[in-house]
């Protein structure tokens, strides 16, 4: 690309946008995966049996092996938030780079 079209993208108000909305959505989603994970980090270091209740009685399986589950899981789900508002973002890309050829 060359320097006019970078400087019509970059003064594009769209181009504005889509940073705020693209910075907006990964600083929460970090936010929230941080949260979970050195929550469920914490709780391993400072109060480990909490993780070690069994299910029921008599079970080998403990409330942590669920819970362990669901962080990893949060991962997933985190990542297909993002997928999902990533073709959003993809469109407004398509919309400014249009405006800037023009």
């Amino acid at each position: 690309m060359n320097d006019l079209i970078i400087d019509r993208i970059q003064q594009n108000p769209k181009f504005a946008e889509l940073v705020q909305k693209k910075s907006s959505l990964s600083w929460l989603l970090s936010s929230v995966m941080l949260v979970i994970y050195y929550g469920f980090i914490l709780v391993i270091a400072f109060s480990p049996k909490t993780l070690g209740i069994p299910l029921s009685a008599g079970s080998v399986t403990t409330i942590g092996i669920p819970i362990g589950i669901l962080v990893i899981l949060s991962a997933f789900v985190l990542t297909g938030i993002y997928v999902r508002r990533a073709t959003e973002f993809d469109q407004l890309t398509r919309e400014i780079i249009e405006e800037a050829k023009q």
